[in-house]
């Protein structure tokens, strides 16, 4: 798929990928420069220069905030980026560097499983939350008065997804911001700011990086006194990446467009092939021509991800089929090269049946991973 957009790193994804947020060519010098390991700088006279002191900025972070507001938006000079050290440090940033006792911010109540324990913070500060399904665009109703609108489409783990520009007109009509977690979808299948979004924050441990080996996290929005809020709260909490995670991240991006598209297609066809078991129920996929997700989904994604949720009649018929599975990692967390599955009822706090599974999908060759499900599936019967 390519973009109508035309910048320095030409209109292609996979283009903007591979080329984002690198300097330009200098004589002898890598084409990526490597980490910088610096906790302060030399720093003679009035600290004017834009390298101060090591939990401010560094080179290294530039470049990859470079790259990935790119992805997010590309051809915007209005918007920034800013990592951190993990998705979790993002999402805390966005939310405690907007609220403020007395505030009320409407939540997913069917989002990440970290978001409980988010709640439990924001209400002992004095904010008022308020939650609601994402599916149905259930938010709305419980929208009236709040400071923030916090989306999360498609939800993680049952991959239900709003009409993000609805909930944004109806949000910024009273005065409110919106930010949408855009982990799942990544960049490369949804823009939340295009969408009008305020914030779009994501987990950079997941997709975006691919590997499994760095924990990271972003938040992406208009430049202006929300952002340098998120700024502020960065400096104050202290939630930054080390360079080698930075720089990692930078250079995973570069194949971002090459595994989301090998990851998408086999996710299709993974769910597709769920749909023909007996012995399976409940598939979602927003891809599916069919999944209650997939109209709205389609207006306002350009790929649908690289996870499947389905269901096994059992908690023990659902360990058998993990346990059976030969290409498939029995892992939390997902959007790596290697496919991963886990039950995931065995952490609480998700409203699914004991059977839930929530698959990830790899970049394995298509035809082995559906064979490696498909016998797992005969054998734990």
């Amino acid at each position: 798929m390519r973009d109508s957009e035309d910048g320095v790193t030409g209109g292609g994804e996979s283009t903007r990928a591979v080329r984002a947020g690198l300097p330009e060519p200098v004589k002898y010098e890598p084409t990526l420069p490597g980490p910088v390991f610096a906790a302060h700088y030399h720093l003679p006279g009035e600290p004017t220069g834009p390298y101060t002191y090591g939990r401010d900025e560094n080179p290294t972070w530039t470049r990859l905030e470079q790259a990935i507001g790119e992805l997010e938006a590309p051809g915007r000079e209005d918007v920034e980026t800013l990592v951190f050290a993990s998705g979790m440090a993002a999402i805390s940033a966005a939310l405690f560097s907007q609220l403020r006792a007395g505030d009320a911010v409407v939540m997913p109540d069917d989002g990440y499983q970290a978001l409980p324990l988010v709640r439990a913070q924001l209400e002992a500060y004095g904010i008022e939350v308020r939650t609601a399904p994402t599916g149905g665009d259930a938010q709305l109703a419980v929208l009236d008065g709040a400071k923030l609108l916090w989306i999360e489409s498609p939800s993680n783990p049952g991959l239900d997804v709003c009409d993000i520009r609805r909930l944004v007109d109806a949000a910024h009509g009273q005065g409110a911001l919106v930010a949408v977690d855009n982990t799942l979808a990544t960049p490369l299948g949804q823009r939340p700011l295009e969408l009008g979004a305020d914030f779009s924050v994501a987990s950079g441990t997941k997709q975006l990086t691919g590997h499994g080996d760095v924990l990271l996290g972003y938040v992406t929005g208009r430049s202006g006194a929300a952002m340098t809020a998120v700024r502020r709260w960065r400096k104050i909490v202290g939630a930054v990446p080390g360079p080698m995670e930075a720089w990692l991240a930078h250079r995973s991006i570069a194949t971002l467009a090459l595994r989301v598209e090998q990851q998408n297609a086999t996710a299709l066809a993974v769910a597709e092939t769920l749909r023909q078991r007996p012995d399976v129920t409940g598939v979602r996929y927003p891809g599916l021509p069919d999944d209650p997700s997939h109209k709205i989904a389609a207006q306002q994604m350009r790929r649908f991800g690289c996870v499947v949720s389905f269901a096994l009649p059992s908690r023990e018929r659902a360990e058998r089929f993990l346990d059976a599975l030969r290409l498939v990692d029995d892992a939390t967390s997902f959007g790596g090269v290697r496919s991963t599955a886990e039950r995931r009822g065995r952490w609480g706090g998700d409203a699914v049946p004991e059977g839930f599974i929530r698959l990830s999908v790899g970049a394995e060759d298509a035809d082995d991973l559906l064979a490696d499900v498909v016998r797992a599936l005969d054998e734990s019967a």
